[in-house]
């Protein structure tokens, strides 16, 4: 086609000829769309909000007010859970996962792969009973993993009662609701349950995926919302961001110090702050029943995990989304119930990234 443009435009004089050269190397200039597709990323539906909201903003940011924009500027960010996300690595078009549950440092070493955080919050309990508002209803860990053991089972239990005795519970049964698919949240909630209960660490443990010994399943974080709003009596596990937009009545957690803590970004952050950040083994940390009398005792942080295979522009792509993040996306993930990544850590995995980008990051 570029051929034929430039064929005519010889056949015509002087501005005429100019005009149609100018044309024709424009439409050279021109990207492929062809050639240029979306980043490509799966995982972690407690991200899921923030991530799509970076994504909107990434592509109007790279467009810088223009009428053009290119599919390279575009994500295609699917939320399936976070062990679904790392299984697509496995597919070369994946260009990142998201998970809430990090990979040890042995396992990336084994599989070429770069880990590091890009948001963070906090797994809440939900209790949906009839006249208890959030806060309101106090439980303890092993009070909290008897209910999952399906030792306690209703309301208005000795151990429910002796942490509550203002509250007036109703004696009526508790429905037990949980995670169906592999998540992050669960693996979140079960390292809780594991360090609070020996009985729940030696028989289930911690791990995205749980034989439930009670309890009914649904898949996806806003699937579960949906199920505890709907079900009465019903106690639940839910990204914190996705609880206050729903209105769903929280549970005050009794944390590390014997303190019952509200979860909010301030009690969540509490307990992070104490958390050492080690870019050595991909930024592996443990978040749950951190020390400190005001720290929430379930904190999450969602990872990107990389693919180092991928090439240069691949990459790039992906490590200048998430520069992009952390630089001005700070105040939609705090505005969305998150816990931004901080201008110092955000310095710590930029140097993790020409580590282990080398000159692909240059």
């Amino acid at each position: 086609m570029i051929g034929v443009f430039l064929s005519q435009a010889r056949g015509l004089s002087g501005v005429q000829g100019v005009l149609a050269t100018v044309a024709a190397l424009a439409v050279l200039a021109l990207p492929s769309s062809a050639q240029a597709d979306p980043i490509q990323g799966a995982g972690s539906t407690f991200a899921a909000p923030i991530i799509n909201q970076w994504s909107r903003d990434y592509e109007a940011i790279r467009a810088d007010g223009g009428d053009y924009t290119s599919p390279d500027w575009r994500v295609d960010y699917e939320p399936v859970g976070s062990l679904a996300g790392i299984m697509r690595l496995a597919q070369p078009e994946t260009d990142f996962a998201a998970t809430d549950a990090p990979l040890p440092p042995e396992d990336l070493a084994k599989r070429n792969l770069a880990q590091f955080p890009i948001v963070m919050g906090g797994i809440v309990v939900v209790a949906n009973i009839d006249g208890i508002g959030a806060g309101q209803l106090r439980l303890s860990g092993p009070a909290l993993a008897d209910i999952y053991l399906g030792k306690i089972t209703s309301w208005s239990d000795p151990a429910i009662k002796s942490l509550n005795p203002d509250l007036a519970l109703p004696d009526a049964p508790i429905a037990v609701l949980h995670r169906a698919d592999g998540s992050g949240s669960t693996f979140t909630f079960t390292s809780f349950l594991s360090k609070v209960s020996q009985e729940w660490r030696e028989k289930h443990g911690a791990d995205t995926l749980i034989a439930w010994p009670v309890g009914r399943g649904e898949k996806g974080t806003g699937g579960l919302a949906a199920l505890t709003a709907a079900t009465k009596s019903g106690i639940a596990y839910l990204e914190y961001g996705q609880v206050v937009r729903a209105g769903l009545p929280f549970v005050s957690l009794q944390n590390a110090s014997g303190a019952f803590v509200r979860p909010e970004p301030a009690a969540f952050q509490a307990g992070l702050a104490t958390v050492t950040w080690d870019a050595a083994r991909g930024f592996h940390a443990d978040t749950t029943n951190l020390a400190g009398a005001a720290a929430y005792p379930m904190a999450v942080v969602t990872y990107a995990i990389v693919p180092k295979d991928r090439g240069q522009t691949r990459i790039n792509r992906v490590l200048d989304l998430f520069r992009v993040a952390f630089s001005q996306g700070a105040d939609e993930a705090s505005a969305l119930g998150y816990i931004p990544v901080s201008p110092e850590l955000a310095g710590r995995i930029e140097a993790y990234w020409a580590e282990s980008f080398g000159a692909l990051n240059n």
